[in-house]
């Protein structure tokens, strides 16, 4: 198995005392102090320190500690902390195991019924480890062919012991969050368009994957070379439970689509992600610590939601800025709002228009829950027939990369054989996408390359114009940063064979007979 991560070369044990230490650490500068370890060029490595005290001023809640103490010399002295302890960990995960095998089961469903695997209380800050959305099944190799699994659900008490009610609004705050430790690495990828494909996959119907490592907050892949960016983390997918009635809806309008949309849906001629909707499923099902085969598990499969929509409670809403710092207030439909989360993203574009399109890994989450009693009622305004069709409210974090200068690339609402459509910013955003990616393939890379770049890296999309009939107008917004050329256009055009970027993306054969959508002006 391949080692991520850096290589810890310094490491430290709080409970020692610096000299004491595997190696001694010092507080003088001369010549003659002789290294305690090697690395190499380019080697990342972590280096773990006391805090300059040496553990001499302490968490307890007294300045006594500071009052005598010598900033030339480390200090000793124990004392007990009154201050708040390390997140607990509710929900760990060994990633050599399957999800069925964890500790704590993971689900990969939405219902009511699926019981909690912890209690936490409001206030409380605790720590949620998950596997990457495909539960480990896509592997750091040399295979295309390689569901969202959650951890939890998580009861939530407020500081009384009782739990949140329907109703209720569940702030949920991002402290803390990271890839898991020893499992430093992504991917980002395409399904095959019999698989479902992705946003663009009449264009890209071949199963692909690029490979992503990580050097602190930066990642770069050696299957799209020439680009290294900083990642904004973040968990794709929190919600909470849904009741048995917003359960039903649900069901009942993602039916009438899957059924009904390819003969109502004159959008379904443009964007040929397949199928409609993904309804309830017993196949590849996975109910948490419900036992499989029981009639209790039967009846549920059969009933629960999947994963894949964003709705109502949350859910896979795919926020790429949701990262440290963050708060999520979500609608509570059920008796301890039942938490979860999972779908862990190093980096995303907005769209994450591969479909599997993120930077998705293996990480953890450190949470603080706040219970808003009717807080539902008092700040989420129903749009729909009844009192559950509400949405969440998200605040965004301070922590971000940033960039100076983006190259912006605007899509209408006409499609690729010249159709107009009304104020279609889906056609739009496609179009931005298309534009994009035909640009950047100019400079090296194949289309491929750039579409799943596209995908994972903090590129900006936004709705710029909805009322202008009868053009929707989109933009993708990337920064230029990111890559080790100039992509900018230029007045003078490069003369000469052009560096062509290889290694490709992994990818498999199209084996399919579905028609690949053409752009009849390419040829011209």
């Amino acid at each position: 198995m391949a080692q991520y991560g850096p290589r810890l070369v310094v490491p430290i044990d709080l409970k020692k005392k610096p000299w004491e230490q595997q190696h001694p650490l010092h507080n003088r500068w001369h010549p003659a102090i002789p290294a305690v370890e090697e690395v190499r060029g380019g080697e990342v490595f972590r280096v773990e320190m006391v805090d300059f005290s040496g553990g001499g001023i302490t968490k307890n809640y007294s300045a006594e500690d500071i009052k005598y103490a010598d900033p030339s010399i480390s200090l000793e002295s124990p004392a007990l902390s009154m201050a708040p302890p390390t997140p607990r960990l509710v929900v760990s995960i060994d990633i050599k195991k399957k999800p069925c095998e964890q500790k704590l089961p993971l689900h990969n469903r939405w219902h009511p019924q699926i019981p909690p695997v912890a209690e936490v209380k409001a206030g409380e800050i605790f720590r949620v480890e998950m596997v990457d959305w495909t539960g480990g099944v896509i592997k750091d190799d040399n295979s295309a062919l390689d569901v969202h699994y959650l951890s939890g659900p998580i009861r939530v008490l407020d500081e009384d012991g009782v739990p949140a009610k329907p109703g209720d609004l569940l702030a949920v705050e991002i402290c803390n969050l990271g890839p898991l430790p020893g499992d430093e690495w992504g991917y980002t990828a395409t399904f095959d368009r019999e698989n479902g494909g992705g946003f663009l996959t009449d264009h890209f119907p071949c199963a692909t994957k690029a490979i992503w490592y990580f050097e602190g907050i930066y990642a770069y892949s050696p299957h799209i070379p020439g680009v290294r960016f900083p990642g904004l983390t973040h968990p794709g997918i929190v919600g909470t439970a849904p009741s048995m009635e917003l359960l039903n809806i649900w069901n009942e309008r993602e039916r009438q689509v899957e059924e009904n949309g390819l003969q109502t849906l004159k959008l379904c001629e443009v964007l040929h992600s397949r199928p409609l909707a993904n309804l309830p499923s017993t196949k590849g099902c996975h109910l948490g610590k419900i036992q499989k085969g029981t009639p209790e598990w039967e009846r549920i499969a059969t009933e629960a939601a999947r994963t894949i929509p964003g709705r109502e409670n949350g859910g896979n809403c795919d926020i790429k800025n949701l990262s440290r710092g963050s708060k999520i207030y979500l609608p509570v439909f059920v008796e301890g709002a039942n938490l979860s989360t999972g779908d862990m993203h190093f980096s995303q574009g907005d769209g994450e228009v591969s479909f599997c399109g993120a930077i998705e890994m293996s990480g953890f989450l450190e949470l603080k829950c706040e219970i808003i009693r009717g807080g539902m009622k008092e700040y989420l305004t129903p749009m729909g027939p009844t009192p559950l069709h509400v949405n969440p409210i998200f605040e965004i974090g301070p922590v971000e990369p940033r960039f100076s200068e983006w190259l912006v690339f605007e899509g209408i609402s006409v499609d690729e054989s010249g159709r107009q459509h009304y104020l279609d910013a889906s056609v739009a955003y496609k179009r931005a996408v298309l534009n994009a990616i035909d640009y950047l393939s100019k400079f090296g890379y194949s289309k491929e390359q750039m579409y799943l770049l596209l995908s994972c890296c903090p590129c900006e999309g936004r709705i710029s114009g909805i009322v202008d009939s009868p053009n929707a107008v989109a933009t993708l917004a990337i920064p230029t940063a990111i890559f080790d050329q100039d992509i900018r256009p230029k007045t003078k055009l490069p003369v000469g064979p052009r560096l062509l970027r290889k290694p490709d993306v992994l990818r498999c054969t199209y084996d399919g007979n579905l028609p690949i959508t053409k752009n009849p002006a390419a040829t011209m």
